[in-house]
Formats: structure tokens, C-alpha cells, sequence
């Protein structure tokens, strides 16, 4: 039994997310093209002497109890499986927290993974899978991680080819937003089915090219990938924060092929193409940080697991 294990978990974004409709449950039904990136938190596991589950956070405001993904991830496992022995976790938060980077889920899969591994259960990957959903929607997808196509409630997933390589420049603004709070105003504007009025179809239009994007990917061609990203939630967080459209002007302007939110933000990313102009972006984004209120900015990259930042 291993008893000691330092995990990275890779945040996400979307280059496509549409809302395809809602479940009587409530649950949203979307089509999404997932992609992890190299920004990571890292994730320690330490088993103990004494029973239990404790777990400390580098970020204080954060719960540390049941009430944590990752806190949970790991009872879930350990319960099923009748596990004596104690065990600590430490995260260190380098994620934007409520940011729409899937970054409490990450952890929660980066937990399920070494529970797994720490104490030889034996669960597959897709066993893995399974369990992570009763956590949250993102949280299978991130146990996979890499390049994928995320339908029903996120939990149907298809892996697809790898985004094809350049840099991505990250920025957080210094709020965050509510997920349930942009679903349900999402509601109030999305058109029925059977309404193909013009506003309606005007609507649509600014979610993503879903098939385009898959044929993007398969074709390997980043120009094509960015004309076809787009974010249904974008229609609703936008509004309500100026800073979004404000700090994806900007990256445009600074050499970016395309800029956007992921998931229900608000944070931005931008795609380009081109190693020195990325770095000048963010030198440039760093630099105008009150003037957008952002609060981190990061470079980063396409991850796929295996890849020589495996973790």
C-alpha cells in the first residue's frame, strides 16, 4: 500500500458549450467540447494513524469538511470499501476558484483516483467514473480528462482527437458568479424547440458550431476550431458583468485568434497561435489587472493525459 501520493489535477474549458434543453428533474441537458489544460492544482494524499478523513486547503476561505468535493470524494470510497486506516488530503489551489474551470471537481477526481490507487481497490476507470457523477457533472469528465465531447448532463462522454497545440492565456476576474444563477436566468431567455422566430434563431447562433468543432478536431486545424467555439452561458453572464467582453476585447486586440468564457464563467480565455504574442498578452493583461479587475492571469496549454506534464 502506498502511503504517500502528489497528484496534479488539470483544470478545463469549453470550447463549446450549448444548452440543449432541461430535464423534469431540473438537471440541463448540454452538448460540450471539454478541453484540460497545464494549469493545475496539486493534490496530496498522506494515510494516518488515526481513523478519519481531515484535509487542509491553501486557500482558508475554502470548507474543509464533508462539505468539500474532494473531502467527499474520498469518504465516498473509503465507506464503500470499509477503510481503517486515516487519511489526509492538502490541496493547493492554483485553479481559479468559481471560475468555470472545473476546479472543485478536478480535485474531487484527483481524490478518487489516489483513494483507489493508495489503498489497491481495484476500481476501473470507468467504475471510477461512476462514482464521481454522484459528486457532480464535471467530475467523470475530469477523471478522463484530456479532449471530449460531454452530452446529456455532462455525464455521457466521448473522447475525442487532441486540440491541436498553442497557448492559452487565462484571466480571472476578481468576482465570481453563480451557476444556479445563470442556468435559471438561461431559462427565462431560451427559446422553445418550435420557435424558429428570428430572435430565436438568433439566440442559438450564439452557442457553438458543435459538429464543426469534432470536425476541427479531427482535422487538426486550430483556425477552424476557433471559428467555431462558442458558449450558450455567455449570453447571460455577459450582461451582468461588462468585464467579460471587456478582457476578451482586449486579449483579441492583443493578438488572440478568438476569446471567451468558459462554462458559466467568468473566467476568460484567449487562443493564440503565436508563443511570443501570448507572452506579450500576458505581460500586457498582468499590467492592465485593475483596469479589468482581474485577478490572476496565467499561460497555459492544451493537456492530454500522457503527455510529459502527466500527473
Amino acid at each position: 500500500m502506498e502511503r504517500y501520493l502528489k497528484l496534479r489535477a488539470h483544470g478545463k474549458i469549453n470550447l463549446g458549450l450549448d444548452v440543449t434543453g432541461r430535464r423534469e428533474d431540473g438537471y440541463h441537458l448540454v452538448r460540450m467540447v471539454m478541453q484540460s489544460v497545464g494549469l493545475y492544482d496539486t493534490v496530496e494524499l498522506k494515510v494516518k494513524d488515526e481513523e478519519g478523513i481531515t484535509l487542509e486547503n491553501s486557500l482558508p476561505f475554502l470548507p474543509a469538511d464533508e462539505t468539500n468535493l474532494a473531502f467527499r470524494a474520498a469518504k465516498i470510497l473509503m465507506d464503500e470499501f470499509q477503510v481503517k486506516e486515516g487519511l489526509h488530503i492538502r490541496i493547493g489551489k492554483f485553479i481559479p476558484v468559481a471560475g468555470g474551470m472545473a476546479g472543485g471537481s478536478t480535485d474531487a477526481a484527483a481524490v478518487l483516483y489516489g483513494v483507489n490507487r493508495m489503498f489497491a481497490l481495484g476500481l476501473s476507470r470507468k467504475e471510477l467514473m461512476e462514482r464521481g457523477l454522484r459528486l457532480g457533472a464535471d467530475v467523470p469528465y475530469c477523471i478522463m480528462r484530456g479532449t471530449a465531447l460531454a452530452e446529456g448532463i455532462g455525464e455521457i462522454l466521448t473522447e475525442l482527437p487532441p486540440m491541436p497545440g498553442c497557448r492559452i492565456l487565462i484571466a480571472k476576474p476578481a468576482f465570481s458568479v453563480s451557476t444556479k444563477e445563470i442556468y435559471t436566468k438561461l431559462d427565462r431567455l431560451m427559446p422553445p424547440p418550435e420557435d424558429h422566430s428570428e430572435e430565436a434563431e438568433a439566440f442559438r447562433a450564439m452557442g457553438p458550431d458543435t459538429e464543426g468543432l469534432l470536425s476541427a478536431l479531427s482535422a487538426g486545424d486550430l483556425g477552424e476550431l476557433v471559428r467555431c467555439m462558442g458558449n450558450t452561458l455567455e449570453c447571460v453572464t455577459a450582461p451582468m458583468h461588462p468585464e467579460i467582453p471587456a478582457i476578451e476585447e482586449a486579449m483579441v486586440s492583443l493578438g488572440a485568434a478568438r476569446a471567451m468564457m468558459s462554462g458559466s464563467g467568468p473566467t476568460v480565455f484567449g487562443i493564440f497561435d503565436d508563443e511570443d504574442r501570448a507572452q506579450a498578452a500576458l505581460r500586457a493583461l498582468r499590467a492592465r489587472a485593475e483596469e479589468f479587475q482581474v485577478r490572476q492571469v496565467y499561460l497555459t496549454e492544451p493537456y492530454q493525459p500522457g503527455s510529459r506534464r502527466k500527473g
